[in-house]
């Protein structure tokens, strides 16, 4: 697969931080630190993509699964966290997993810095000392880059996005970015993916925020179809 230059990562509130990508297979992470912590980083994504591809070998099932999977109690931690947050939204465990390689990866770096952020796809893992603010990519929307979501300091938090006309995110929807807040960010990229596959136009909008509304795990979240916008819980949204 050719890589895709991500620019959208040059609008992420992160001036005051140490920027840096990693990339081992498929994953690829956008991490902004206190320091320079690449060596780390690059230790920590090879355990993690070592303990869920030695899982997959053993059940591929649940790289294919489209609804919730159930996992052995004695499953990794990494793989367990995905199978129950699917089951908590109702989708497959793979739904969770770039939420959940950053948040593995992103609770590392925290023993070694205090600011951490870290994107991956889309899907990110914040822990901050201060107010953040993250740009909101909705593809041909008219808000697209033109609103943000303020995050405070009660981390640390998932901000996890979905879309159903931008990137490579399997999506039964139409949206153009489905945004979920969530203290897991395997569970807000579960979310993400669930809350998608509602909302084929406008007129979703509601019934998908709804839907997330009785999720239990959710702070909040966002969803943007064309020139509609539909925002539930704790979503502060700012002008950019």
């Amino acid at each position: 697969m050719a890589y895709e230059e991500r620019d959208y990562r040059n609008r992420m509130e992160t001036e005051d931080l140490v920027s840096f990508q990693v990339m081992v297979k498929e994953t690829d992470l956008w991490i902004s630190a206190l320091k320079d912590l690449r060596e780390e980083a690059y230790r920590h994504v090879r355990e993690v993509r070592r303990v869920l591809e030695h899982y997959l070998r053993k059940h591929p099932v649940f790289l294919s699964a489209m609804t919730p999977l159930p996992v052995d109690p004695d499953a990794p931690p990494l793989v367990r966290e995905m199978a129950d947050a699917g089951k908590t939204v109702g989708v497959g465990p793979m739904a969770a997993v770039a939420g959940a390689v950053a948040e593995a990866v992103g609770k590392k770096l925290l023993e070694a810095s205090a600011e951490i952020v870290i994107e991956n796809g889309g899907d990110i893992f914040l822990s901050s000392r201060r107010e953040r603010t993250i740009s909101i990519e909705a593809g041909t929307s008219p808000f697209s880059r033109r609103i943000g979501i303020r995050i405070g300091k009660n981390q640390p938090l998932g901000i996890c996005t979905s879309s159903g006309t931008v990137g490579h995110s399997i999506s039964y929807g139409r949206s153009d970015a489905v945004c979920i807040l969530s203290p897991s960010a395997a569970l807000a990229d579960a979310a993400a993916t669930a809350v998608g596959n509602r909302v084929q136009n406008p007129e979703d909008i509601q019934g998908a925020l709804d839907f997330l509304a009785k999720l239990p795990g959710i702070k909040g979240g966002l969803v943007i179809v064309g020139e509609k916008m539909g925002a539930w819980g704790e979503v502060e949204l700012v002008k950019l």
